[in-house]
């Protein structure tokens, strides 16, 4: 198996430091942190090349928050010159990964993609005739340090890049300690609840990290359990088969193979189905010949819409922002159940702006 050596010195590369800003910048100038480091930009980057190179680099506190889409998530953001390193890390040490990840794996990959991972179930719905659901129970909280530096280290032979990574995953323990509810697994001692865990939602490195630590798992149903129609987003997997005998077998093995990684499934809802019967997946419900939007969605972008709604009559938001927002849920529920997009705007008026506002 080839390891990878010599990684550092091109992470904190100023070139590599340059393009990683420019990542992390994107989508984001007009936010105080961002534009703070704009105005200074050759010093900030200096000075982080200095502080890699000097092995003094030390992560900010998270900023954490809240959020419900449907249910409550504690998003955890970074300071702006921690999301630089996290881009530059990811920069130099994604490629070695992604040629290793299977094909139906669809988070947080250049070319995947929530509609790339509908479309793949949608065609195996076509193919076969029963689904096995799963969903793992507070994966992002659950992620075990140990086992993740372990599979970091496999391809990574550079002890100092690896010392940037312990660097970032401690900046991460304690974080998401109380999304995380105890589980003891075969073998466990009392020290186990002291073991770290936990990806910041939220981080670069934490959407990578979720893949790395999964790519195990994934290859064991495609090459040991031998299942051809599989599909995973984050934590959402999919396992079809003609046979719901096959199904039920696998569901035991799922359950056996994650225990392994300290994961456990949402077992009361891990269950095999026709697919005939709809797939729920990534906010539609899949079947064969079709796909409709699930009501929660339209039901949350309702609410959203009336805030910018009234945000733009304020003249809080312009009307580019507000553009922005429509268009971008128009072109994901054009992808599905267009009556859901049509259900969304009913009964909706669009406010004349305040004077103050910036209507087009």
């Amino acid at each position: 198996m080839k390891t990878y050596k010599h990684l550092y010195e091109q992470i904190w590369d100023f070139e590599n430091l340059y393009l990683a800003y420019r990542r992390a910048r994107k989508g984001k100038r007009g936010r105080p942190q961002a534009a703070a480091f704009e105005r200074i930009q050759d010093d900030e980057l200096l000075a982080l090349q200095d502080e890699l190179r000097d092995f003094t680099y030390t992560p900010g506190r998270y900023h954490s928050f809240f959020i419900h889409d449907p249910k409550q998530r504690l998003i955890s953001a970074a300071p702006f010159r921690d999301r630089v390193v996290h881009h530059a890390l990811c920069r130099i040490i994604e490629p070695i990964w992604e040629r290793r990840f299977i094909d139906d794996t669809y988070a947080n990959r250049v070319g995947k993609g929530t509609h790339r991972a509908l479309d793949r179930a949608t065609q195996y719905a076509r193919r076969y005739g029963h689904f096995l659901q799963c969903d793992i129970r507070q994966f992002f909280p659950s992620v075990d340090h140990s086992i993740l530096r372990a599979e970091l280290a496999r391809l990574i032979a550079d002890r100092d890049a690896l010392w940037l990574c312990d660097r970032i995953l401690a900046s991460g323990v304690g974080v998401l300690a109380d999304e995380y509810e105890m589980a003891w697994f075969p073998g466990d001692d009392l020290f186990a609840a002291e073991r770290p865990r936990g990806l910041p939602i939220g981080n670069l490195t934490s959407q990578f990290w979720a893949n790395v630590y999964l790519n195990g798992f994934d290859h064991f149903v495609k090459r040991e359990l031998k299942c051809r129609a599989y599909v995973r987003y984050v934590d959402d997997l999919l396992l079809f088969s003609n046979d719901r005998r096959h199904l039920l077998d696998w569901r035991a093995a799922v359950i056996e193979k994650l225990a392994s990684l300290r994961l456990r499934l949402h077992e009361e809802c891990a269950r095999v189905y026709p697919t005939a019967s709809g797939i729920p997946f990534l906010g539609f419900r899949l079947y064969p010949d079709h796909r409709r939007l699930k009501r929660r969605k339209v039901v949350l972008y309702r609410r959203r819409l009336r805030r910018l709604l009234g945000q733009y009559a304020s003249g809080g938001v312009s009307f580019a922002q507000l553009d922005a927002s429509l268009r971008g849920w128009i072109n994901h529920v054009e992808q599905g159940d267009t009556w859901g997009l049509r259900r969304s705007m009913l009964n909706i008026r669009v406010p004349a702006a305040s004077p103050s506002g910036a209507a087009g």
